[in-house]
């Protein structure tokens, strides 16, 4: 039986570190040859910090985005500025702005950020946090952040109506951009969110088709809106469509990358650490990376996987087989894989420190532990 990573491969999820890039007859000539790529990450200490790069374009990003949100009734007001009170990662917006950035000095336009790409950093904010606020309804979760979910706190309608009045409010400001492609780009995450979230609730009884299963729903719930948002940045500033396509890879990669490391702590990190309790996908009933790697060595788990871990003692079960196992290891190596990705193509940009900034990012993703 071939393994998960050799299925994957084959199948074109995940490409070989060095890969060589290839481009169209017409090569553009603003476009980078890619440098080779070695199996170690980037550690050129001279590459900068992605979040120094862009404290400034960050600052008051979210009084900003509760300014989107002015709406005269308290109750409704306080459930949707909750989550936005300024203590959250901003990794989205983050990256939104490092890409803007690059993609402005490649095309020569100085790096300086518009303020419709500023926007669409606001956006990928205000829909990640309405999936959140979703997501914890759906979960039945009562920590978020380290603090009670809003729908512990005001229930499960109000939560939803939060939710979805934070989606009108960042379709309002998409709307506002006044540019019909962005407006497309952006709408696909919105359905991606959707698809993601059905797939979710199912499972496949093929163990090869399990993990593509898994692929595809970690693109449409986590990556989608990471990968579109940076191609919505690089469509403001660049006609190029292959420009589009290396800011859309580099977020897709990174994207599946970050939602691979954060299925491996929810295995690897104590509860404190992650402000939300532990083996919790296993609770809901989910299998990660982990546990289907994890289910090559030991198939007991695949009867586990079908009844969404629903028997007595299925759930301990499963986080013993996982910590005996390499399952752990494997995702983390499949997590490298994406990095590597995303690295080969953002190197095809202009050297700039944005660029060298979004290089460094993938470090980070793979070392994170919260």
């Amino acid at each position: 039986m071939c393994t998960y990573m050799e299925v994957l491969f084959q199948q074109g999820h995940v490409h070989s570190f060095n890969k060589p890039v290839t481009l169209s007859r017409h090569r553009c000539k603003y476009l980078y040859s890619t440098p080779r790529v070695s199996c170690s990450l980037h550690s050129d200490a001279k590459l900068k910090d992605p979040f120094s790069l862009v404290q400034k374009d960050l600052q008051n990003i979210y009084d900003d985005i509760k300014q989107q949100l002015l709406v005269s009734k308290a109750e409704l007001k306080a459930l949707c500025d909750y989550y936005f009170d300024g203590k959250g990662k901003a990794f989205r917006p983050m990256i939104v702005i490092l890409m803007a950035r690059a993609c402005n000095v490649h095309s020569n336009k100085e790096g300086v950020l518009l303020p419709a790409q500023r926007s669409i950093a606001m956006i990928s904010e205000m829909i990640h946090t309405a999936s959140l606020v979703h997501d914890d309804v759906i979960d039945d979760s009562d920590k978020r952040r380290g603090k009670n979910t809003i729908n512990n706190v005001w229930g499960e309608r109000k939560a939803i109506l939060a939710g979805d009045f934070i989606l009108s409010a960042a379709s309002m400001a998409l709307a506002r951009i006044g540019n019909t492609t962005v407006v497309s780009v952006l709408s696909q995450v919105i359905e991606d969110l959707v698809r993601g979230e059905f797939m979710q609730l199912g499972s496949k009884e093929n163990e090869n088709e399990r993990f593509k299963h898994y692929l595809e729903k970690t693109f449409k719930k986590t990556a989608s809106l990471i990968a579109n948002s940076c191609k919505a940045v690089s469509i403001l500033v660049n006609s190029d469509p292959e420009v589009h396509e290396i800011a859309y890879q580099y977020g897709r990669n990174v994207g599946i990358a970050f939602q691979l490391v954060d299925d491996i702590l929810d295995f690897t990190s104590n509860a404190n650490c992650l402000g939300k309790p532990s083996a919790a996908d296993l609770k809901l009933g989910l299998a990660t990376g982990p546990v289907l790697f994890a289910c090559q060595q030991f198939p007991e788990l695949h009867s586990m996987i079908m009844r969404r871990f629903s028997s007595d003692g299925d759930v301990d079960r499963a986080w013993q087989y996982v910590l005996k196992s390499d399952g752990v290891e494997q995702t983390n190596y499949l997590a490298q894989h994406y990095c590597q990705e995303a690295i080969r193509q953002i190197s095809r940009l202009r050297p700039s420190s944005e660029r060298d900034a979004l290089i460094r990012l993938t470090e980070l993703v793979l070392r994170r532990d919260k």
